[in-house]
């Protein structure tokens, strides 16, 4: 990494922004993710997180910036301050607040931040959506903004994932059975009209922890507006939170009795989504769920 140089492209960005210029003393590389490279900055002032990838991953940095900027105006739950996103000719960037994260904090406050953050409602004409496509993990998350939620999640949550999959490998029963599971869509929703939400959007325990004031942090999002309920089922994937968290969230805003049925219908996306990731396991758990989901919308009918 040339630090010189990116000092320098940094500041003209931060200039442009009428922020404050940096000056890097030192840098060294901390744990980041699966598809970056991450760095403590240390500056006379204070510390920056500096998150790096392949210049062709921009779009992804961008996305991120303008997702944490979303949540950070919605003056419900503390993430990362993003500064400025760039590339040079071969690596891209974002630079933003750092924060020294630990496991230990109050886990009812992190559920109930969440719940304030699901307060703030799209209420336009077609309020689910987002204002840009963005990425849950490498994979495009496409947002365009649709008046019906049963539509939208069908069209742009599941209907992806399932196209994805046969470029990955998996069987064709896969993809049709899928597309039963859309057309049954409306079964879950026949008492139940979920209000647009501003979502996390990829919400699992390895993208929230705590200050160390033990205040919730979250980070990573990938965000649009949506039913709540899907940041409360991949919540419960992969690890999930405590049970204080559920009930913190609980205290400020109680979930439709009709969760537990919708929950599976939810968590599938993002089962499909890491089997297009990572392969494996994913796809058994994905065939599992949708041959369950279609079973529930047949013996209730």
């Amino acid at each position: 990494m040339n630090w010189q140089a990116l000092s320098k492209h940094i500041n003209t960005l931060l200039s442009e922004k009428n922020l404050p210029a940096i000056q890097i003393l030192t840098a060294h590389a901390i744990q980041g993710g699966d598809t970056h490279q991450a760095y403590q900055l240390h500056t006379p002032d204070k510390n920056y997180f500096l998150k790096c990838a392949p210049k062709h991953h921009l779009p992804i940095l961008q996305a991120e910036h303008h997702n944490l900027t979303a949540i950070q105006n919605s003056y419900t739950i503390t993430c990362p301050t993003p500064y400025v996103t760039g590339a040079d000719n071969s690596t891209a960037w974002l630079l933003m607040e750092f924060i020294s994260l630990t496991q230990q904090g109050d886990d009812a406050q992190r559920g109930r931040d969440l719940a304030f953050m699901h307060h703030q409602i799209h209420s336009n004409s077609q309020p689910f959506g987002w204002f840009e496509d963005n990425f849950i993990g490498q994979n495009r998350q496409s947002n365009q903004w649709s008046n019906d939620w049963v539509q939208f999640y069908g069209q742009h949550r599941l209907q992806p994932q399932l196209e994805m999959s046969q470029l990955n490998g998996a069987p064709k029963s896969l993809y049709q059975k899928g597309i039963q599971l859309i057309e049954r869509l409306p079964f879950w929703f026949q008492t139940y009209q979920p209000k647009a939400s501003l979502l996390h959007g990829d919400l699992w325990s390895g993208n929230s922890a705590f200050n160390s004031e033990g205040e919730p942090v979250f980070f990573d999002p990938a965000c649009y507006y949506g039913d709540r309920e899907t940041d409360l089922a991949m919540s419960e994937l992969f690890g999930g939170f405590s049970q204080q968290f559920y009930s913190g969230y609980q205290e400020i805003f109680p979930l439709d009795s009709g969760y537990p049925n919708r929950k599976k219908l939810y968590q599938l996306y993002h089962i499909l989504n890491h089997f297009n990731l990572f392969g494996g396991a994913y796809l058994q758990q994905a065939e599992q769920y949708i041959q369950q989901l279609l079973q529930d919308s047949t013996d209730t009918q």
